[in-house]
């Protein structure tokens, strides 16, 4: 009965995955897009988490820090491009 619960919100995530990947698409405005590509990367951490918990494995938990890391980073550069229209800005020495 857990693993048809499991499944079952694995199905629904990838749903949202696929939904929320027509919004990056399709997006009205860039801002949209962000938030949608930050949402994609948070829903592929819920469905590492259950597949994990589905295979009784632990060996998925640093893949789950990395998506987080690498999902909050490209969230700050895109935002920061979108402030400045640079990611990292260089200082002159004059």
């Amino acid at each position: 009965m857990f693993d048809k619960i499991i499944l079952g919100a694995l199905l629904f995530l990838s749903i949202s995955v696929l939904l929320t990947l027509y919004r990056v698409i399709k997006g009205p405005s860039i801002h949209d897009r962000i938030l949608a590509l930050d949402s994609i990367g948070y829903t592929i951490i819920g469905i590492v988490a259950l597949l994990s918990i589905y295979l009784d494995s632990h060996a998925y938990m640093e893949t789950i820090l990395l998506i987080g890391i690498l999902a909050f980073l490209g969230t700050m550069a895109l935002s920061r491009y979108m402030e400045r229209g640079v990611v990292i800005e260089r200082k002159r020495n004059d």
